[in-house]
């Protein structure tokens, strides 16, 4: 059974920085391309940012470029997510999630397994 489970999220003053985690069983988590969503109340889930498996390049949203970093502990089975200077418009559930394709997908429909989702709030 493949489980993605994040954690990380919380509450943070603008400005601030979070790192998430996001660490899979069930599969060799460099196999896959895994990406991070967000989804705000009232929003449709974005796309973050997404790598290829065996860090087979990387794409960003615009919104997070300069701020936001992907990163891959394989020995650990992990994936992080980095967020500097964050803003209010930030706040959302993260969502990491996997699939087993080539590419780089920032769909989030195109992904074949989910974590539950943390929690971001960033105050003004």
């Amino acid at each position: 059974e493949v489980q993605l489970v994040e954690s990380g999220g919380g509450l943070v003053q603008a400005g601030g920085s979070l790192r998430l985690s996001c660490a899979a069983s069930g599969i060799t988590f460099d196999n896959y391309a895994v990406g991070w969503f967000r989804q705000a109340p009232g929003n449709k889930r974005e796309g973050v940012l997404c790598v290829g498996r065996n860090n087979g390049g990387t794409w960003i949203a615009d919104s997070v470029k300069g701020r936001f970093t992907i990163s891959r502990d394989n020995a650990k089975n992990t994936v992080y997510l980095q967020m500097n200077s964050l803003k209010p418009e930030d706040t959302a559930v993260y969502y990491c999630a996997a699939r087993n394709s080539p590419g780089i997908i920032s769909l989030w429909d195109q992904y074949d397994y989910w974590g539950q989702g943390t929690q971001v709030t960033v105050s003004s």
